[in-house]
């Protein structure tokens, strides 16, 4: 055998002697025969942080699944649902039940009982050392040594136990045990959280939504078109910047814009309601899937707002296209092909009436030009952007965390699409210079947006990137988003809905063929005979209309469900959750989420529906994941190292 024994003694500063290295192999190697930690994928949330955080705290339904299973033939249904509240809205839920229990320590202690016995399934997947690592602060000490009890009657510890549970109370610390004990439930029960894209615009709180992934114990995060726009906006782009806001308008999006990231709208409103004062901007009336409580008066002022902002972005994006013969987005000039004079358009020699030929800020000899109150206004949004900390703070997560896509435990994982020809081979595209197709346009398409954000400021390859974070968003050939184009002026001014139409990328059509799906996992370094599959989102799967989320005989999994408000009249359901556990892939599908209020006062949980997707050939280990293989290594290099020892190599 050859020894690394430079490495080798490195690795003797942390495991000095036999006794140690030994140690450190069994506890290794008896973790390799646990079941694998249970994996949630969830895509296209949209800022839909009251349904997105319901299901976080319910597990996808999993916590529900497991109080049923300790305590179905114990506690009645409404008991069970009690206790489940209680795991949810810890603190919620103790205020109300102290209104109205009269023996409140009798309460306590039952109740200790039962979140203990529920931690404890959901724990059983954990090594002892794992379950340490997400023990809380407060309490943590306590509820190890609880977990690990034997509370049998009459075995040594059950006094120990009991007495432990007792003394918790009598010190008046039994809210507090409560709600740690019910926010560790929650981290154990996902083993690891998956965000398959599509986390901003459209619902209210995008903010909220990350303000949470950024303090959850394990989650990563592929990109999606949603999510680069607002990347792109955050690194200083303006037509990302007026992407943004003009769909924060269009959806009645203000409380994330505003209240979230403290984004200054008043020189908008000022230019808008001067700009527009009587222009009724009829097209530009803000829809409102949220319910956010506004008047007529208000639409009015928004659609202002609404419409001031587009016109801008219109002419933003038409001054990158032209900066970028490379992007093949000629389709989307539009403000070059009208006539303002008898108020039409011409589009493929078909010519069309405009609903709105208000125009005032456009020169029809120069449509992309901004006039200077329209270069001052994008100036000051830009600022608001730059220095909005909780932004900035939030996209330098979505970098760390995040990427074009993520190969895991033979699942590949990304929100759109692979570029593709009608015939079946990977599209070519050219970016930065450079002719790629593939898995090779996913990491060149990351490297540029990475550089869009962190480049020198002022350098030329920044610049290139940031106008590359817009094409990501609505390009040709971009996969994150897997359209010819994107028809938003159509849709505002043209009737004809023949105009609007957006062709599909042939990848969403072929990824029916198992054969197209084996050849992009080989393209992703996946072996398709495997226990592997594609995990993506981006499309809304519209159950009303028999759409099915599982292709390709089960090689290709869509899990956009419509979580958002927005999608859910087309989807049927509000959202979907993958689960891959030990014993292969299963789909929860949600029912609409009332409220927090409804969770808490009437034990209302979202309603979820689990069908079994795929079953593993054999129940997954962790020796059996990427997790396992890490291990692995570890493994053989302490073996080495005894090795080495025994020889005398290593002293």
């Amino acid at each position: 055998m050859e020894y690394n024994i430079d490495y080798l003694q490195l690795l003797k500063e942390q495991y000095p002697n036999i006794q140690s290295a030994c140690a450190e192999i069994i506890s290794l190697e008896s973790h390799m025969k646990l079941p694998k930690l249970t994996e949630h994928f969830m895509s296209d949330i949209h800022g839909e942080y009251e349904s997105f955080l319901h299901i976080l705290r319910n597990a996808s339904g999993v916590i529900k699944e497991k109080i049923d299973t300790v305590f179905e033939r114990t506690l009645s249904e409404k008991e069970r649902d009690i206790l489940s509240t209680i795991i949810y809205y810890p603190e919620n839920k103790l205020d109300l039940i102290k209104k109205s229990i009269t023996d409140i320590d009798d309460w306590y202690k039952i109740t200790l009982y039962r979140l203990i016995e529920v931690c404890r399934l959901v724990a059983s997947k954990y090594t002892r050392s794992s379950i340490r690592e997400l023990l809380p602060e407060k309490f943590g000490g306590i509820i190890d040594e609880l977990l690990h009890a034997d509370t049998d009657f009459g075995s040594d510890k059950e006094m120990y136990y009991s007495q432990s549970i007792l003394s918790i109370v009598e010190l008046g610390q039994a809210d507090a045990f409560i709600v740690e004990i019910a926010h560790l439930i929650q981290n154990l029960a996902i083993g690891r959280l998956h965000i398959i894209g599509d986390i901003f615009d459209r619902g209210p709180r995008a903010d909220i939504i990350l303000d949470r992934l950024m303090s959850y114990h394990s989650v990563d995060i592929q990109w999606g078109n949603h999510d680069v726009e607002w990347m792109g906006a955050a690194a200083g782009n303006l037509a990302c910047i007026a992407n943004v806001i003009a769909i924060s308008t269009k959806y009645c999006n203000f409380d994330c814009i505003e209240d979230g990231y403290g984004i200054n709208l008043r020189p908008l409103t000022v230019f808008a309601l001067g700009t527009y004062a009587d222009d009724p901007c009829t097209c530009f009336i803000p829809r409102n899937p949220n319910s956010v409580n506004i008047n007529k008066e208000d639409e009015a002022f928004w659609a202002k707002l609404h419409k001031a902002i587009s016109i801008i972005r219109f002419k933003l994006e038409g001054q990158i296209i032209q900066r970028h013969p490379e992007f093949l987005m000629e389709n989307h000039l539009m403000l070059d092909k009208i006539n303002y004079k008898d108020g039409t358009i011409t589009i493929d020699g078909k010519t069309h009436k405009l609903l709105d030929d208000n125009f005032p800020t456009v020169i029809p000899e120069m449509p992309y030009l901004l006039t200077q109150d329209e270069k001052d206004l994008m100036d000051s949004l830009r600022s608001s952007f730059m220095h909005s900390e909780k932004l900035q703070r939030h996209v330098r997560f979505m970098y760390k965390k995040g990427a074009m896509y993520l190969v895991s435990n033979n699942n590949v994982l990304y929100h759109g699409c692979i570029p593709m020809t009608d015939d079946g081979e990977f599209a070519e595209y050219e970016i930065a210079g450079r002719t790629v197709k593939g898995k090779a346009l996913m990491d060149r398409a990351e490297q540029i947006a990475r550089i869009g954000y962190f480049g020198h400021p002022g350098s030329e390859e920044k610049r290139y990137g940031e106008d590359f974070l817009w094409y990501l968003w609505c390009g040709i050939g971009s996969p994150v988003y897997g359209k010819n184009k994107m028809t938003s002026f159509e849709r505002y001014f043209i009737e004809d809905e023949s105009a609007w139409t957006e062709i599909k990328d042939p990848y969403y059509h072929l990824v029916e063929d198992t054969e197209i799906c084996e050849k992009i996992l080989r393209e992703f370094g996946v072996d398709p005979s495997t226990f592997s599959h594609i995990i993506n989102g981006h499309v809304p799967v519209k159950l009303k209309k028999g759409e099915s989320p599982v292709k390709a005989g089960g090689k290709l999994l869509v899990i956009d469900g419509g979580l958002s408000k927005a999608y859910q009249k087309q989807t049927g359901i509000a959202g979907y959750t993958l689960l891959f556990n030990s014993h292969g892939l299963s789909l929860s599908q949600h029912d609409a989420f009332e409220s927090i209020r409804s969770a808490v006062t009437k034990d209302i949980d979202i309603k979820s529906s689990l069908d079994v997707i795929d079953m593993a050939p054999q129940r997954l280990l962790v020796e059996d994941t990427d997790h396992g293989k890490r291990i692995q290594k570890k493994i053989d290099a302490l073996r080495a190292l005894v090795d080495a020892f025994r020889k005398g190599l290593v002293k």
